[in-house]
Formats: structure tokens, sequence, C-alpha cells
């Protein structure tokens, strides 16, 4: 965002009207009747918009005090964000608080790009931003992901003067950790001239995204006190690096402090125990949740049924799933994580079934659900239906299928042998494949013995990524069961030159709740 000097900048004495004391401003209310209602008895935006159309006839919606009173009511949650702002822009003299309380109820709504433009209205006003408005705006271009345009901002906040301000400090935090700044998020960190919870969660979370778990272990350890959301922010940190049984540790560590864990801890560590296949682990963590009575919405409960699906309890996935959707707490996520779990397990019929209950619950198939359902009609060799369904996509339902759909339909083509229609498939598609649908060629060749397509299989999956072991042990091993052991050595040989090094098996099992890990 261009940063330009603005008209408030050369007129920042001029100060908007303050509002009066509250005894003042309850009989200012008390005086008019539009407003008695707007303060008592307005429940609605039908009722809000019949008395603004009083207060505009009365000549009342230019002062500061009655039309700060229905922009504060069209900010409310659930309301009209965008009137508030259409009120704020006609009023003549908006108010500093006018100005914050929409820009924040934009920020926070749909369309944190509106905020943005808000804010750039404000420049040109008479009203120049203070410490209260920055906030909100550090928070919608995390949520947009602007991280330069956050920057820009930032440069604002120190010419102001601003950023000694803690809440405005840990709103730029906020935003260059969520953005990857990490190193922009530390600098301002280590700024704090004393202990900050806030500013350490927002650390966490930058070391975190950057990949750089361990410093985030640390600054964790190093703090005196902790909230729920610092503990979230580094079991989240263990999740997104792939270290399970290090997340699944800090809970239990959590529960020994004495910390009760919120929703987003929760969905975290069931995400880590359906990795680790901690079946044990995640059906204690669902007792807490059930003897806790933690609030179970959408991510919960997808949470619940896919760490039930991945840990192979497949009836007690569907009893969570079955259990929500009659309490219309079971949304889209929780049908397709549903209909994931189905598909791996083969119950191909079941998937079908939940797929034709969608609309009749209100519910519309996204790109996961596809995905699901063709895995379904993969795994049960239906590759007609999977074909039909993939036809479908954006003919009926207006999704366009993207390189997942395509690699789920070669690889239900392939698995049926049809391996000419499948490479046909890929060299049709509209997108470059990736190793992925290469190798679920691959698969198909070696499981039908097609020496010659997994050739050329091999050699695409090669070409997208050269350090893939498993497209030269495919290869190799395709070869080698068609007769053809030489060549599949020689395969082996040019492994073994390019220096790629064959990926080690790995297994886990859970005995009395504690996952083992073995290495081949």
């Amino acid at each position: 965002m261009a940063m330009a000097p603005s008209p408030a900048s050369a007129s920042s004495s001029t100060t908007s009207p303050l509002l009066p004391s509250s005894p003042s401003i309850s009989a200012f209310l008390a005086s008019h009747p539009a407003l008695t209602l707007l303060h008592t008895q307005c429940a609605t935006m039908a009722h809000l918009r019949q008395l603004h159309a009083a207060l505009v006839k009365s000549g009342l919606a230019k002062d500061p005090i009655a039309a700060s009173r229905a922009v504060a009511f069209c900010a409310g949650e659930g309301r009209d964000a965008a009137y508030a702002a259409r009120i704020v822009r006609h009023h003549p003299r908006p108010n500093s608080f006018m100005w914050n309380t929409v820009i924040r109820a934009l920020s926070d709504g749909p369309g944190p790009d509106a905020a943005v433009a808000l804010f750039l209205d404000m420049l040109w006003s008479p009203t120049p931003p203070e410490r209260r408005t920055f906030p909100s705006l550090f928070a919608a271009y995390a949520r947009l992901g602007r991280a330069d345009d956050g920057a820009a901002l930032h440069g604002m906040v120190l010419k102001l003067g601003l950023a000694g301000d803690a809440y405005t400090r840990n709103s730029m935090i906020a935003m260059y950790a969520s953005c990857g700044r990490a190193d922009e998020a530390l600098a301002l960190f280590r700024q704090c001239q004393e202990f900050d919870v806030v500013a350490c969660n927002s650390a966490i979370v930058a070391l975190s995204r950057a990949g750089r778990v361990d410093e985030a272990r640390a600054v964790f350890a190093d703090m005196p006190a902790r909230t729920v959301a610092t503990w979230s922010a580094m079991v989240s940190a263990y999740s997104r690096a792939a270290r399970f049984q290090d997340a699944v540790d800090l809970f239990s560590a959590m529960q020994v402090d004495g910390v009760e864990p919120n929703a987003n801890v929760l969905v975290s560590v069931l995400g880590c125990c359906a990795s680790l296949g901690a079946l044990e682990q995640g059906a204690w963590v669902h007792a807490y949740i059930d003897k806790h009575d933690v609030a179970m919405n959408a991510l919960v409960v997808t949470a619940l049924v896919d760490m039930y699906c991945k840990c192979g309890s497949i009836h007690k996935a569907r009893q969570v799933f079955d259990t929500t959707r009659s309490q219309g707490m079971a949304k889209l996520s929780s049908w397709n994580a549903m209909m994931l779990g189905l598909a791996a397990h083969g119950q191909c019929q079941e998937a079908v079934t939940l797929f034709s209950e969608l609309e009749p619950y209100g519910l519309r198939p996204d790109k996961v659900t596809f995905i699901a359902m063709l895995m379904a009609y993969g795994h049960s060799g239906m590759t007609y239906e999977a074909k039909a369904l993939f036809a479908s996509m954006a003919r009926e339902y207006g999704v366009t299928p993207g390189i997942e759909h395509y690699g789920c339909l070669v690889d239900a083509l392939a698995r049926a042998g049809r391996l000419r229609e499948a490479e046909d498939t890929i060299r049709a598609m509209p997108m470059k494949p990736d190793a992925a649908i290469w190798g679920a060629l691959l698969s198909g060749c070696r499981l039908h013995g097609d020496a010659e397509a997994g050739a050329r299989a091999a050699r695409g999956a090669v070409e997208c990524d050269p350090q893939d072991s498993g497209a030269y042990v495919l290869a190799a091993n395709v070869l080698a069961c068609d007769g053809e052991v030489g060549r599949g050595l020689g395969v082996r040989g040019e492994m073994r030159e390019e220096g790629v090094a064959k990926v080690p098996g790995c297994s886990m099992i859970e005995v009395n709740g504690v996952v083992h890990e073995f290495m081949s």
C-alpha cells in the first residue's frame, strides 16, 4: 500500500469532537425518541434502517453521538459492517470512534480489504488515525497475507510515534508472524522492555511458520507464565513440523500443569494422533472432550472423524459422525472426512450413500468431496463411475478439476489395468503432471506387469523429482517382475550414480498408549 501524505497529516491539530460524558449522553439520548428506541428497542438491521431514516429526516444523523450509536449497532457481530461504512463515508465529520469501529468490524469480517479501503478514506479526512486505528489494520493485512503493505503501515506507526504502544506492537508482530516474516517479527519482539505473553505467543507462531521449531520451543521454555494460547501455539508448531510425538508429549505436559486445553489444542492433538495411528491416545482426547463438555464445533467433529478413520476405527468414526450430524454439528468438512475414511477402507457404497445425502442436508460438494468419491470408486474398481463423476464436476457442480482429481482418476484407471487410458489421461491434462500422478501410473504398471508403460511412467516421475527414490525402485521392480532383471539392475545403478538414497521404511505401533516407531 502506498502511504502517501494525506490531508490528515497536514491538519493533525484539528481533532474530532469528543463524545460527552456518560450523564450528558444519557440526557441527550433521552431527549430524542429515535435515539431512545435505537438504544433500547433496536434488535435487527431492519429496525436500524427505519430509525436511521428518522435520524436523517430530522437532521440528527449529522450529530456525532447519534451517528456513533448507529455505527456501533451496525458494526456488531452478525450485523452489516458495510452499512456502517456507508454511514461513516456520508457523515460530514465522522469522529475517530466511528472510523475505528467500522475498520475493526470490516477487518474481522469476510472482507478485510474493505477495512483497508476505509482507512485510505480516513487518511483524507480531517480525523487522523490514532493508536486504536492500527491494530485492526494489521489484522486485516495478516488475513490478506500482505506483509509488504503491513510493513508500509509499520512505517506510518513509527512516524506517528506509536511503535511503543504494546497493543499496536503486538498486532504488528502477529501480522509479520502470520505472513511468515519471522525475522521482522522477532526484531519487534526483542524490543519488548518487559515480559509480554501476547508478544511471546506471536514469536512462537512466527518461528514455527518459518520452520524454526526448536527456537520456538526455546521462547516457550523461557516464558515465566503461559496462557492456553501459548500451549496451543507450541502444539501447533510441532504438528506443522510433523513432530507429532513431540506435540502429544507437550499436550501431556499441559495436563500436568493443570492448563485446560481449548478446541484449537484438541484439534491439533487429534491430528497428531491420526498421523501416528495412536488410537488409544486419540480416544482419550475424545473422552476428555466428553467429560469436560468441550464445545463441539465443526473443526472438533472433523478432527475426531479423521482421527478414528486414520487409526482404523471406521465404526467409531461413523458413530461420531452420525451423532453430530443428527445434532446439526457436522458441516461439509466432517462429511468429507467421513467419505475419505470410507474410501480408504474400501467402503465405496457407504461413501456413495453419504454423497447422495449432501443435498438434502443443504450441502454442496467441494473439491475435497470429489477427491473422496474418486478415491472410493478407484479403490473399488469402479472406473466407469469414476469417469462419469469426474466429467460431472464442472458441468453439474461448477468445480474445476485440479491436479489432485486427475491423480485420483489416473489411479483408478491404473488400478483397474486400463494403463493406456490412464496414460492418455495424463497426456491430456491441462496442467503439468507431478511425480505423484506418474507414480500412480507406475504403481498400476507394477500391479499389472507392463514394463514398457512402467518405464515411461518412471521417466516422467524422475523428471518431476530427480531425488524421488520411489520412482527408481518401482521402475526396477516392474522390470524385474516382467523378467527383465538386467534392466532392473540398470535402473538401480542409475539411482546410485545420481546419488539418490532409498528412503528407509518406517512403521509405528501403539502399545499401552505409547507409540513405538521402527525403521528398516
